[in-house]
């Protein structure tokens, strides 16, 4: 039996509550859970803000842990080895974006919490082409929120060819954006902050930002005119995305992984004239994710985290739903 801890309906406390996962299939793997990060997405998912949830639902996809017990199918992984699992537990593995290596794009991928009992449990199964080693040197204790809020991230810094002479801005310092500034800070690039939270600017400059702009004032914002050769949306809020189209370089790109729920209001005008982009992507396949991982390791860059136990579960929750958390909230056994 697993033991894990569940909401038994939209919006409800999590309690103790055990499943029986059956067999080991052979491509799987089952994980004893060390560590698991709280996402927003989890909050998302808790609360069925997606239509998507079915209860009993147990939440969790950014595990840190050790494999107990592999699938006979399996040779690439074994018992006691330090592993992370992400949004996605398994992928179809013959189509033609599996094969292409994109993974993470796959249509029949399968959430790790969305029809199935996430990282919220003593333990997690698995396929086991999603479980990624952690690569030596790596801290387990801070690496989970980087199975999540870091590939989101981090991919499309890879998927459109982000270069380190790039002048790159991230809109939201928080649990996604503060990662945005390290990485591309290590990336190389010229790293600017959007943030509404002037407590915050400090924080961002010590992350990596070279400069901030107050997301709240449309002069300061109207100043940037033409800077940008890439911006990363991490909020999931609506904002006037027409002035921020306007900072971009001719050809340039915004870019969201925050997921919000409103229409885009775009301006087509301005892309037109200026031959400018607007895109959008999720996390990253598996391969990517190995990537970030040895990139992180070699340029030090860690999530801020605050940790509480398992036991501490909704509390934790309730410190993430508040807005207070510094910058992720993490799990641990």
């Amino acid at each position: 039996m697993i033991k894990a801890y569940a909401a038994l309906k939209a919006k409800g406390e999590l309690t103790a509550w055990e499943y029986d996962p059956g067999t080991l299939g052979r491509d799987e793997v089952e994980i004893e859970v060390d560590y698991c990060g709280i996402c927003h997405s989890d909050l998302s998912m808790l609360n069925n803000e997606w239509g998507m949830s079915s209860y009993p639902l147990v939440a969790g996809h950014e595990v840190v842990g050790r494999i107990a017990a592999v699938g006979t199918a399996v040779n690439h992984l074994k018992a006691g080895q330090v592993v992370g699992l992400g949004w996605h537990s398994d992928y179809c593995n013959v189509c033609s974006t599996c094969g292409s290596g994109d993974q993470n794009l796959c249509t029949t991928a399968q959430g790790t919490i969305v029809g199935r009992h996430g990282g919220f449990a003593d333990k997690v199964r698995a396929n086991a082409s999603a479980v990624i080693p952690l690569p030596e040197g790596m801290d387990a204790k801070t690496a989970g929120p980087l199975f999540c809020g870091g590939i989101t991230v981090f991919n499309p810094m890879v998927q459109f060819d982000v270069k380190p002479t790039d002048k790159v801005a991230v809109i939201g310092i928080g649990g996604l954006g503060h990662l945005g500034l390290q990485f591309l800070r290590a990336w190389g690039c010229e790293v600017t902050a959007f943030t509404s939270s002037e407590s915050k600017t400090a924080e961002a400059k010590e992350l990596g930002a070279h400069h901030c702009i107050n997301s709240l004032s449309s002069d300061d914002i109207e100043k940037a005119a033409g800077r940008f050769d890439f911006i990363i949306s991490t909020v999931n809020v609506t904002l006037d995305w027409n002035l921020y189209l306007a900072t971009l370089k001719p050809k340039g790109r915004l870019h969201f992984v925050g997921a919000s729920l409103e229409p885009l209001d775009v301006n087509v005008f301005s892309l037109i004239m200026a031959q400018r982009s607007v895109s959008g992507s999720p996390v990253g396949s598996p391969q990517t994710i190995a990537k970030m991982l040895d990139f992180a390791v070699q340029h030090n860059i860690k999530p801020v985290v605050e940790m509480f136990k398992f036991e501490q579960i909704n509390e934790a929750i309730a410190h993430l739903e508040s807005g207070k958390a510094r910058y992720r909230v993490v799990l641990e056994r």
